[in-house]
C-alpha cells in the first residue's frame, strides 16, 4: 500500500510550510511536495491605499527583509511619478540595500543553517539550534551576531529604524547619512570583513564533510535569473534582467524589468498558497529557474570588488562556471556579504551621502509602475496600477521565494529519493529534507502574503487516508 510522509511544519525558516513525501508499494519515494500553508493577501488589502503609503505598508510584509520591499515599492512609485531620482538618493538606496544583504545573509548562515553545518546534520535536535551553536562555538556565534548587527546599524543610521523603515519614498529618500555615521561604519569594517573571510575559510573546509549533500541538495540543471549591470557586473539595485542556462550560456539578456510579465508567468497549484513563476518561453513547468545569491553569482560576469572577485573565481573552480548545486547557496551568501562590505567601504568617501538633494517632486504621471531590485533571496518585483488620484487599483508582488518554488519542490524530491528508503523516519533524514529547503533561505511571509507559529510533524498516510505513524516537533 502506498504511504505518505508529512513534515509539518518545516523549522528554522521564515514562515509556515510542510512537506509531503509519497512512498510507493516498495517503500521508495515516488514524489514529494513543498506546501506553503499560510496566506496573507497583501496584494488585495493594498488596493485602495494611496501610492505614497505603499513603501511603509509593504515594509510590514516581513521583519527580516523589509528594506527589500521598501526599495522595490519606492522604485515602482518613481515609475508612476515618471521621475529620475537625485543621484544622492540612488546612492543612499544602494547603501541600504547592501546593508540589508549583509544582515539577512548573516542571519541565514550563522543562525539558521550553521547549526546543521557546524554541529552536524545528524546531531541531537535538542541542541541543533542557535543556542547549541553558541555553546559549541561561542566566538563564531558572537561574530555572526555582530556581522548581522553591522547591517542593521547602517539601516538604522539611514532611516532611524532597524526594521520597517519608511525611508525610501516615491521620488527619493527622506534623509541622508551624516559624516559621523560614515565614520562609525568605517570603524566597524575591519571586524566584519575578517568575520566574513573567516566564515568563508570555515565553509570551504566543511565542503569536504558535505560532499554527499552538495551532490544531492538541489543539484540539477535549471536556468538562473538576476539583475546585472550593463557590462554584466554583479548588480543589486539597477541594471537589467539576464537569464543563463545550466552551463552559463545566456538565454536572454537586456530584458527590461518593467516588462517582467512578458517573460515571467505565474502558475498555481491546488496544494500550495505559493505561486509557481516560470520563464514563459519554456512554458510551465519546463521554464524552471532559480534566483538569489547562487543565481546572481552564476549570472554575473564579475563582481567588481577585489576580495569578492577572488572568492568568485575560487567558487567557480570548485563548482563549475555555473554552479548547479543549491547547497552552494550558503557559499554564495558569504561571497555576497564580502562584496557588500567592500562596496560599503568604497561608498563612504562619497560626499553625496550627506547631500540634501534627496527627492524629486512630481504628481501622478503614469497609471502603471514596476519596481525591481535584488532582495537577499533574489529578484523582487512590485507592480502597481493607480487611478488619476494615485489610489492603488492593482498590486502584484513577484517574490524571490516564489520564483524558487519549482526548484525547492524538485530539491525536496531529490533529497527524499536519496535518503528515504522504507517507512522509517530517521532524524537525520528528516533534518536533511528541511536543510535542503533552508539552503534557499525561503521567506514565506513575503511569498504568500498568516500569522502563527511554525511546528513540525511527519505523518505516514496510507492510500486510504489512514495515518500509520506520526512524528511531531
Amino acid at each position: 500500500m502506498r504511504k505518505q510522509i508529512m513534515i509539518d511544519p518545516i523549522t528554522r525558516i521564515e514562515g509556515h510550510a510542510k512537506v509531503s513525501i509519497h512512498l510507493d508499494d516498495a517503500g521508495k519515494v515516488s514524489d514529494a511536495r513543498f506546501h506553503v500553508t499560510e496566506f496573507r493577501g497583501f496584494e488585495r488589502f493594498c488596493e485602495g491605499r494611496p501610492l505614497w503609503e505603499m513603501p511603509g505598508i509593504t515594509a510590514r510584509i516581513c521583519g527580516i527583509c523589509p528594506v527589500s520591499h521598501v526599495l522595490a515599492s519606492a522604485k515602482a512609485g518613481d515609475a508612476i511619478l515618471a521621475v529620475n531620482i537625485p543621484p544622492a538618493a540612488e546612492k543612499l538606496r544602494r547603501l541600504m540595500n547592501v546593508a540589508q544583504i549583509i544582515q539577512s545573509h548573516a542571519l541565514s548562515f550563522f543562525h539558521l543553517s550553521a547549526p546543521d553545518l557546524l554541529l552536524g546534520m545528524d546531531s541531537d535536535p535538542q541542541s541543533r539550534n542557535v543556542f547549541g551553536l553558541i555553546a559549541a562555538e561561542p566566538e563564531l556565534a558572537r561574530s555572526g551576531i555582530r556581522l548581522r548587527q553591522f547591517g542593521q546599524e547602517i539601516i538604522k543610521l539611514l532611516s532611524g529604524s532597524k526594521i520597517h523603515p519608511a525611508w525610501a519614498v516615491p521620488g527619493g529618500v527622506r534623509q541622508g547619512l551624516s559624516a559621523e555615521g560614515c565614520e562609525y561604519i568605517r570603524a566597524l569594517i575591519p571586524e566584519v570583513r575578517a568575520t566574513t573571510q573567516n566564515a568563508l575559510v570555515r565553509f570551504k573546509q566543511l565542503l569536504e564533510d558535505y560532499q554527499e549533500e552538495a551532490q544531492t541538495f538541489g543539484t540539477f540543471p535549471t536556468m538562473f535569473m538576476s539583475l546585472v549591470a550593463h557590462d554584466g557586473a554583479w548588480e543589486h539595485y539597477g541594471g537589467h534582467i539576464r537569464f543563463v542556462d545550466d552551463v552559463g550560456a545566456i538565454v536572454a539578456d537586456r530584458l527590461d524589468a518593467a516588462n517582467y510579465d512578458e517573460f515571467i508567468g505565474e502558475a498555481v497549484e491546488p496544494w500550495s498558497y505559493l505561486k509557481f513563476p516560470y520563464y514563459r518561453p519554456e512554458g510551465y513547468p519546463g521554464g524552471i529557474y532559480r534566483v538569489g545569491p547562487l543565481a546572481r553569482l552564476n549570472v554575473c560576469t564579475y563582481i567588481g570588488t577585489p576580495l569578492a572577485d577572488a572568492e568568485l573565481q575560487e567558487f567557480r573552480q570548485r563548482g563549475g562556471r555555473t554552479v548547479n548545486s543549491s547547497f552552494f547557496y550558503h557559499y554564495a551568501r558569504l561571497i555576497e556579504i564580502l562584496a557588500s562590505i567592500e562596496q560599503i567601504e568604497n561608498m563612504l568617501d562619497d560626499p553625496d551621502l550627506q547631500s540634501s538633494q534627496l527627492r524629486a517632486s512630481a504628481g501622478i504621471n503614469r497609471s502603471r509602475g514596476i519596481g525591481v531590485s535584488e532582495a537577499p533571496r533574489g529578484t523582487l518585483c512590485h507592480h502597481y496600477e493607480v487611478d488619476e488620484h494615485g489610489i492603488v487599483t492593482k498590486v502584484n508582488l513577484l517574490i524571490a521565494t516564489g520564483q524558487n518554488n519549482l526548484a525547492i519542490n524538485r530539491t525536496v524530491a531529490q533529497v527524499a529519493r536519496h535518503y528515504i528508503h522504507g517507512p522509517e523516519i530517521p532524524e537525520g533524514m528528516l533534518n536533511r529534507v528541511e536543510a535542503s529547503i533552508r539552503a534557499f533561505d525561503p521567506c514565506l511571509s513575503c511569498s504568500t502574503h498568516a500569522a502563527g507559529t511554525m511546528p513540525l510533524s511527519i505523518e505516514l498516510i496510507g492510500a486510504d487516508g489512514t495515518v500509520y505513524d506520526e512524528i511531531k516537533r
